[in-house]
């Protein structure tokens, strides 16, 4: 493949307006061996980059076509989401997919306004998804009769598994299954190639989660030998003079109480006028150099990856937990940020270094909190007496950092992060929402600060970068939030294009002692576009700062790996032309592929929650709770417990179910008048939860 003639055809298409005959193309595009551009031409219309129409060439939008991935699909239609972002999902008849299944990438014709929206129809299939799918297992009949395949995504419809397909599996296992098209019979069938076991069990569901998303957990041999090598290295008298020593200082962690990857440090000192900030992380390029089998693999994780009962690291446990995990009482290397505040804590200097340190304190966050707020015991403030200066004076610089942040509109999206606890069968027994303290949004201000820092510095040298960036919300989402906000009862003359972050962050205020604190929060949330990734400096919208990226986290996330890396070149000397050279393609290549594995470990996460949640409603089944309206839909409305479980009451079960819904925050029975509106508090009863689909029904108690 010739990539660099494949983008001289793209190029010169962009500037066409209509379809171009392939010889007055070729010339344009100034290819000039026709086997070149024969291949070029080939290669682009195989991937759906361009349609060729018999002598005429053009881009698909010209052609009158439209790439899309299907998404969804029921027996009689499936829906296809266009690779163009500012259309919405379009609708496809049965007879119009040409054997295309959920995942498949296609070309699709006749798009066209219909009374279900946009529909088309698949003029050719660009690209064959995985098809391999996860799901459960339901026989008919007592375990006798068909077996079916109840997707986990992506299909509306039960999938009959062709028979000899099951593999052993029983009624209710949760397994993967390959699926197909059959052109005989028109319809997907499935058969089953793993069985992972009962679908009740969450763990059993979240192997099948990761193992469906390509999740990789097990290192391979030449990578574990490496992370052997490399952490069994000692740290050399030669390699620390190189580096600054700040083994003195009053340096510490603070942590959850079960992290095991300790890879940041702070320290705090009073100065006559402000303070000096030191943020020291662990220094992961020193041990995961470029190109080596840990880089390899690091890069193909692109983060660690959490759930209730593991953690999937990005890196071997000898460098994870061990060599670069910032341990107290042990010396470390690290990568500094030393930035200098001044009273009101706006950075006047900064300077970023190799060091090295020993952090005095595995500190924890419930512990500091106990400090700040006064009711540690004697034990906690003897364990923390060789830093207790720092956290005070922590404590006033974050409060201020605090206060700029708010003023500047520095967004404070409402968290509904749950905290699960297992038994030692590793079955979910309490659930609750993970709460946030004082200690854990200093930390935050403080890891804010270091990477707006380390993101000013490259920009301003000129070096190529990897940047966390969130853009402005689209206009059309704004409108819809808007609307939600008015119907509420909130001022809205603000949000619209060009709204500032302090407009935002006003709605979310004002919206804070009401019941719809949450909806608000989530809205606006919903109402912005999703932060990524770019090797361009984009800005942050949500933080409202003009530079950020992700410096602090090396040890669990490939970007500030990557950018540890050019800056440790940058500071050792390496001049920025060579820079240039040697990262550019590299910082735009980390970029996009953290972005879509930051996606694919978030959606990850987000699944296995579900089925933990309602594992643990399995034993409550028949309970009553007191629950506020969370969400209102066409066919139910959703109900948010106190410890933070979202379950499911359908319109259908509620006894007058001639409810409408009025397309944004409530129901109401036409006949009774009785509503139902997001905020309201309701009794409600668990009638089931479904592990395998992560599904907890209920219904309310009048």
């Amino acid at each position: 493949m010739n990539t660099e003639a494949n983008e001289m055809v793209l190029s010169a298409l962009e500037e066409q307006t209509e379809p171009i005959e392939r010889r007055d193309l070729q010339i344009i595009s100034g290819i000039l061996e026709v086997e070149e551009f024969n291949n070029a031409l080939s290669y682009l219309e195989r991937n759906g980059k361009i349609v060729i129409n018999r002598k005429k060439v053009g881009l698909p939008r010209v052609m009158g076509y439209i790439p899309a991935t299907i998404v969804r699909q029921a027996k009689s239609f499936s829906f296809a989401e266009p690779h163009d972002t500012d259309m919405d999902d379009i609708y496809i008849h049965a007879q119009s997919t040409k054997g295309a299944i959920t995942g498949d990438i296609v070309l699709l014709k006749n798009v066209r306004e219909s009374s279900k929206g946009l529909s088309g129809e698949v003029d050719k299939i660009l690209e064959r998804g995985a098809r391999v799918i996860t799901g459960t297992i339901e026989r008919a009949r007592n375990n006798t009769g068909t077996a079916y395949l109840i997707a986990d995504s992506g299909f509306a419809h039960n999938l009959r598994i062709v028979q000899g397909g099951e593999l052993k599996s029983k009624n209710g296992d949760k397994v993967k299954a390959s699926i197909f098209y059959d052109n005989k019979k028109k319809g997907v069938y499935a058969r089953v190639i793993k069985v992972y076991g009962s679908g009740n069990s969450a763990k059993i569901c979240s192997d099948a989660i990761i193992d469906s998303y390509g999740i990789p957990t097990k290192f391979p041999v030449p990578v574990k030998h490496e992370a052997a090598m490399m952490a069994a290295q000692r740290i050399t008298e030669e390699e620390m003079a190189k580096r600054t020593d700040y083994t003195a200082e009053p340096v510490f962690t603070i942590d959850g109480a079960d992290a095991k990857d300790l890879d940041d440090a702070i320290c705090v000192k009073r100065l006559e006028k402000g303070w000096e900030l030191q943020i020291h992380i662990a220094d992961v390029s020193h041990y995961v150099t470029s190109g080596s089998k840990l880089d390899e693999e690091a890069r193909r994780r692109g983060t660690s990856v959490y759930f209730a009962d593991r953690v999937i690291p990005m890196l071997p446990e000898e460098i994870s937990n061990g060599c670069c995990s910032l341990n107290a009482g042990t010396k470390k290397l690290t990568f500094s940020a030393i930035m200098t505040l001044n009273e009101k804590a706006d950075l006047i200097d900064y300077r970023f270094v190799k060091s090295f340190i020993i952090s005095k304190v595995r500190g924890v966050y419930s512990e500091v909190n106990s400090i700040l707020d006064g009711s540690a015991s004697d034990d906690i403030k003897e364990k923390y007496a060789s830093v207790s200066e720092v956290i005070a004076e922590a404590k006033k610089l974050a409060d201020i950092l605090k206060e700029k942040a708010a003023k500047r509109g520095e967004l404070e999206i409402e968290s509904s992060e749950l905290r699960f606890v297992l038994d030692k069968n590793g079955v979910c027994i309490d659930v609750s929402e993970r709460e946030r303290g004082e200690a854990e949004e200093i930390i935050e201000q403080f890891m804010i600060m270091a990477n707006g820092a380390a993101a000013l510095y490259a920009k301003s040298v000129g070096i190529p970068f990897v940047y966390r960036v969130h853009e402005e919300p689209d206009p059309d989402k704004l409108y819809s939030l808007a609307e939600l906000a008015a119907s509420c009862g909130f001022q809205t003359r603000r949000l619209r294009e060009g709204v500032r972050q302090t407009d935002l962050a006003a709605l979310i205020n004002a919206a804070k002692e009401t019941k719809y604190s949450r909806l608000i929060s989530t809205q606006v949330l919903r109402s912005m576009a999703k932060a990524r990734y770019s090797s361009r400096p984009l800005g942050h919208f949500g933080l409202s700062l003009t530079d950020y990226c992700h410096f602090t986290s090396p040890i669990r996330r490939y970007p500030d790996t990557s950018i540890h890396r050019i800056l440790s070149d940058f500071i050792s000397g390496v001049t920025i032309d060579t820079i240039k050279k040697r990262y550019g393609e590299f910082a735009e290549e980390s970029a996009a592929l953290s972005s879509d594995f930051e996606i694919r470990a978030v959606r990850a996460e987000r699944d296995a929650e579900k089925c933990y949640a309602a594992e643990y409603m399995c034993s409550h089944i028949g309970e009553r709770y007191k629950g506020v309206v969370s969400g209102a839909t066409n066919n139910g409305i959703f109900i948010m417990l106190p410890n933070g479980i979202e379950g499911f009451v359908k319109l259908s079960d509620i006894e007058t179910s001639d409810f409408e819904f009025d397309g944004m925050t409530s129901v109401k029975d036409r006949v009774s008048g009785v509503s139902y509106s997001i905020g309201d508090e309701v009794s409600v009863e668990v009638i089931s939860a479904n592990v395998a689909l992560g599904i907890i029904d209920f219904i309310l108690i009048q």
